[in-house]
């Protein structure tokens, strides 16, 4: 049985509901066909779960078209590459 914990992701994410958006999002880039960062075969739930608390998903601020605050994943290495920073992550497009 897998066992993760709100506790643990919290220490990456600041708040339950950014956690929970952050977590929602990157189950539908798992099903959508993107590589898991982390070798699991759990549900993707949990892998994205993982994910968080391991610190290789990160949520991030940007500004869409509209002018409007959007939260967007970044990922470490893996995904679809929209924008790469100088830490070297790469934010992971929804869409």
């Amino acid at each position: 049985m897998a066992r993760i914990t709100v506790e643990d992701c919290l220490q990456q994410v600041n708040n339950r509901f950014a956690l929970i958006h952050a977590a929602a999002k990157r189950v539908r880039q798992l099903r959508k066909g993107a590589e898991p960062s982390i070798v699991s075969k759990n549900k993707d739930i949990v892998v994205a779960l993982r994910e968080i608390a391991a610190g290789k998903v990160v949520i991030s601020k940007s500004q869409n078209a509209s002018s409007q605050e959007s939260d967007s994943l970044l990922m470490e290495g893996k995904g679809k590459e929209r924008a790469s920073g100088a830490d070297g992550k790469q934010e992971v497009s929804e869409g």
